[in-house]
């Protein structure tokens, strides 16, 4: 695949899987805007990314502020001349009993994961008009149409449902801009989120526990969902819009 002189936003661009699409897409001949609330993490991600500080550029902020993502628009614009791609990676995940759900917990995952998807592709958009064509690649998730019993997301699932939803909407909304949008769906992956609620001995543990629950024998590993990522967002993906891929290791195929 080829994204010589392309353009992609990455939100959660800082660690996991947003990271290793950053990387991907550098070394395939993009430039890259990451974003993330930490700007120890996003700073450290930019300057192991691209060296010399030509190729990636850092926004920091919480995408859920509909002007952090246009502040990437206008990083996007003076650094490297417009938006051809939009990465809508952000997230939070901390599995919980329903009724154990704050309002606080919800909001959190209302506002990262949907409204993060919402305010940074309405303002990707437009931006990505004046090029004539463009793609989006939500990371939406198999929480969102399975329930797992033994990891209760009610609320992580339902945020992520609303994506699955966006890109379906966007999708036919913008056709006729050339303007495709998808998403990719993964189970398990072996990213630094479960430390956001794990020790790192409980992650030595539980992660492992997990490689079982995939037909195909093993958990995912970012490269794995950045490849579907990677192919979405391509040229080779010019005739698909409005689908959801499952990156799943076999789960939603049956049992």
């Amino acid at each position: 695949m080829n994204f010589q002189d392309k353009v992609a936003l990455i939100t959660g661009g800082g660690t996991g899987i947003g990271r290793s699409a950053a990387e991907s897409l550098v070394a395939l001949g993009a430039k890259v805007v990451i974003n993330g609330r930490r700007k120890d993490i996003l700073t450290q991600a930019q300057l192991q990314i691209d060296a010399s500080g030509k190729k990636v550029a850092a926004v920091v902020g919480d995408i859920a502020n509909p002007g952090t993502a246009q502040r990437m628009i206008e990083a996007a614009l003076k650094h490297f001349g417009g938006v051809d791609i939009l990465i809508n990676n952000a997230g939070i995940f901390k599995p919980a009993p329903f009724l154990e759900h704050t309002a606080d917990e919800v909001d959190a995952y209302l506002n990262v994961i949907l409204k993060g998807s919402f305010y940074a592709s309405q303002a990707a958009i437009p931006a990505m008009r004046q090029r004539g064509s463009g793609a989006i690649v939500n990371v939406g998730s198999m929480w969102a149409t399975q329930a797992i019993g033994l990891t209760p997301s009610s609320a992580y699932s339902a945020a992520k449902a609303g994506v699955h939803a966006l890109t379906r909407n966007l999708a036919i909304e913008f056709a006729k801009d050339r303007i495709r949008v998808n998403t990719v769906a993964p189970a398990v992956v072996e990213t630094p989120v479960y430390s956001t609620f794990l020790k790192p001995e409980q992650v030595a543990e539980v992660l492992p526990s997990f490689n079982a629950f995939h037909p195909l024998g093993r958990n995912g590993q970012p490269q794995d969902v950045v490849a579907a990522i990677l192919f979405l967002a391509s040229d080779e993906a010019a005739w698909i819009t409005g689908a959801l891929l499952p990156v799943d290791g076999g789960v939603t195929a049956g049992k």
